[in-house]
């Protein structure tokens, strides 16, 4: 069984810099990570998307 992917994207900027595999569990809250967004070249808060 395939596993599903994931989009993170930046919160200041909105562009989509990195994917993950996730589990299809019953989570209520989107993932968020500080993550370096290379557009915005800084540490920016990135949220999950579908």
């Amino acid at each position: 069984m395939a596993q599903k992917k994931s989009a993170l994207a930046c919160t200041v900027c909105g562009s989509r810099n990195y994917s993950k595999a996730v589990s299809d569990s019953q989570r209520t809250e989107r993932l968020e990570v500080k993550k370096f967004c290379k557009y915005c070249k800084k540490h920016t808060v990135h949220k999950e998307t579908k």
